[in-house]
């Protein structure tokens, strides 16, 4: 199906909108005639995300958390589909586990509950791979049991379990994206962002590269562009409905491996040190894409280490101005 006939002129929400994901997903909506609303409290996300796509007639920003259910019943009336990227993030559910509980499992149901009253016609929900815990099958299919070895991965399989209800109990058109350590232009650079970002933010602060373990674990990158497609054609397939989906790209890279690479490509004298490993880190993803390539027609980028010098490129250029300012 055409995601550009099928969504032009029709109102789209997306929570979590002014974050990394969730922006890019905002930018294709708004570029293809679809009359966004982008959702965020800010607790992760920026305005420099979506600033730029203020300038559009069919972009709006509200400020919310999606936990408030007067605020977002709002938001959601009149609405034909969600995309619900936001999320209390890996990082914080060490910090505050209570709060990585009521926001990925609570304000998904919440979400729910106002879709079905308003009559949204498609929620497409972003999950991960941590809802697997440590894989026991390689490459890891949507089939696999789900083990959750930390606190984050247990609030999202909560939130997975209140999508597959409603699927299930009221009919809803649900698809559940399992996210796999997503890359790309505008990701978060402090301690609550992805590993690509943060490993260059301490290059350009000249600072070393903190490898926690020995850095064998190995992760399946997947470019942020690859996910927006993964979302529209989510959003716009009959095949999708009640449908779980791995959207990664399949590739295997250690963590030592990309911080030597990024120490490469960026000729940076910086040193690589480790540290205690992190409670419930992963070690293995080999990650099975075949039932999304399958079923929806998505692609996934295969030039791993190309697509990352253009990301550095681009976050060289914008973060210099975030460090300096």
């Amino acid at each position: 199906m055409n995601e550009k006939i099928f969504l032009t002129g029709k109102k789209v929400v997306v929570t979590g909108g002014a974050g990394f994901i969730g922006s890019h997903v905002c930018e294709e909506l708004v570029r293809i005639g679809a009359r966004v609303c982008c959702v965020d409290d800010y607790s992760a996300g920026h305005a420099r995300n979506v600033d730029f796509l203020r300038r559009h007639d069919n972009f709006e920003v509200v400020r919310a958390d999606v936990c408030d259910r007067s605020a977002m019943s709002s938001v959601v009336a009149g609405a034909d589909v969600i995309f619900h990227n936001a999320a209390s993030k890996k990082n914080v559910c060490l910090i505050d586990p209570q709060k990585d509980l009521r926001v990925n499992g609570g304000g998904t149901l919440n979400l729910l509950e106002l879709a079905r009253e308003h009559g949204v016609r498609k929620f497409v929900h972003a999950s991960t791979g941590s809802v697997y815990g440590e894989p026991t099958v390689f490459p890891t299919d949507e089939e696999h049991p789900l083990r959750p070895v930390s606190y984050y991965g247990v609030s999202k399989l909560a939130g997975e379990r209140y999508v597959d209800v409603f699927h299930r109990l009221y009919k809803m058109d649900t698809t559940i994206l399992r996210y796999f350590h997503v890359y790309g232009p505008r990701q978060e650079s402090n301690q609550f962002g992805g590993v690509v970002s943060i490993f260059l933010r301490n290059i350009l602060e000249k600072k070393p590269l903190t490898i926690f373990g020995d850095g064998h674990q190995e992760r399946s990158f997947t470019w942020v562009k690859d996910l927006v497609r993964a979302n529209l054609a989510a959003a716009t397939r009959p095949e999708s409905a009640g449908r779980v989906y791995n959207a990664a790209s399949g590739i295997q890279v250690t963590i030592l491996e990309l911080a030597e690479r990024m120490v490469e490509m960026m000729a940076a004298p910086v040193p690589i040190v480790h540290g205690e490993p992190l409670v419930g880190d992963i070690m293995h993803f080999d990650v099975d894409n075949r039932r999304i390539r399958g079923e929806l027609g998505v692609e996934f980028e295969r030039d791993f280490w190309g697509t990352l010098q253009r990301t550095l490129d681009d976050f060289v250029a914008n973060l210099r101005g975030v460090i300096t300012a």
